[in-house]
């Protein structure tokens, strides 16, 4: 097999993500013709058909969407290669510059990474952040570093497990216990509707879940935690939920403990094992390890 060239893999990356050729060539200032003969290329080169043609436009097969996910992590470790070389033995607090991609969920995104990134921002001007919130289920947030979109994702760990999606590589940041929402001032929280969210049930609540005689079934079922805070406050049920999604909560919402065990999950990040060795990368993990963790939370 020939190598594919850095062009080539710009064209996979562009078509996978325009849906169409014609698109593709605009957004590279190219021809759709050029694109084509670029990706057929490809497709000789690899020995699998990448996209799917017809009048819907050009959507990934699955050993597209693999090579898409390749084509972008080869793509920023050639663009992180300059700085890198041009960095060698200098200092490890030395200034640093260029974009740091970051995915996180949204109670880690707001409540953790602000004082981390202030930090990262007077330590390091030139880094320019780009943070996307990305919902943790399935891949979550994982998926996106495995897919190249992300350099660092923050994800929620299972104990003691591998990375959520192999080939990474992962570390714990703190551990969080789950706790009981309810609207303050009621006498039997435990006997109201249950209000719960799509990302809430993961493998390191479900045995607990399974035990738990007095949950009811769902009655209220929202895409995101902060609608379930909302309504819980607003007196219309119950939620069980991780701690970092009851930071800032707003009035009328109370926390109670769920007892002497209650579920648990880990928080951590998970980069590829190429990006962890880069510097910009590094600089964020020393951040993040040095964080002070909200109340409520325990380092891991």
């Amino acid at each position: 097999m020939t190598d594919l060239a850095p062009h080539e893999l710009r064209i996979l990356v562009a078509v996978e993500e325009q849906q169409s050729f014609t698109a593709a060539a605009e957004r590279l200032g190219t021809t759709q013709s050029a694109v084509s003969h670029a990706v057929r290329s490809c497709e000789r080169k690899l020995g699998a058909v990448l996209f799917d043609r017809g009048r819907h436009g050009a959507r990934p097969t699955e050993a597209g969407a693999r090579a898409v996910a390749y084509a972008r992590r080869i793509l920023r470790l050639l663009a992180a290669m300059g700085p890198e070389v041009r960095g060698a033995g200098t200092p490890a607090d030395a200034e640093l510059t260029g974009p740091l991609r970051i995915a996180a969920f949204r109670s880690v995104a707001a409540h953790l990474l602000p004082p981390v990134l202030a930090r990262l921002a007077a330590r390091h001007p030139g880094l320019t952040p780009q943070v996307r919130i990305v919902r943790e289920i399935g891949r979550g947030t994982a998926g996106e570093v495995a897919d190249g979109r992300a350099d660092l994702g923050l994800a929620t760990l299972d104990a003691g497990g591998p990375p959520p999606v192999p080939g990474l590589v992962s570390a714990r940041l703190f551990a969080e216990s789950y706790a009981l929402a309810h609207p303050q001032g009621h006498p039997a929280p435990r006997e109201l509707p249950l209000v719960d969210w799509d990302e809430n049930c993961g493998s390191y609540t479900r045995d607990w879940w399974r035990r738990q005689d007095w949950i009811p079934p769902r009655t209220v079922d929202v895409e995101d935690d902060t609608i379930a805070v909302s309504l819980v406050a607003q007196g219309l049920g119950m939620a069980i939920m991780p701690r970092t999604a009851l930071l800032g909560a707003p009035a009328g919402l109370a926390v109670a403990d769920l007892g002497p065990n209650p579920p648990s999950r880990f928080v951590g990040y998970v980069t590829t094992p190429e990006l962890a060795g880069t510097a910009a990368v590094r600089a964020l993990i020393r951040e993040l390890r040095s964080a002070p963790l909200p109340t409520g939370l325990a380092a891991a």
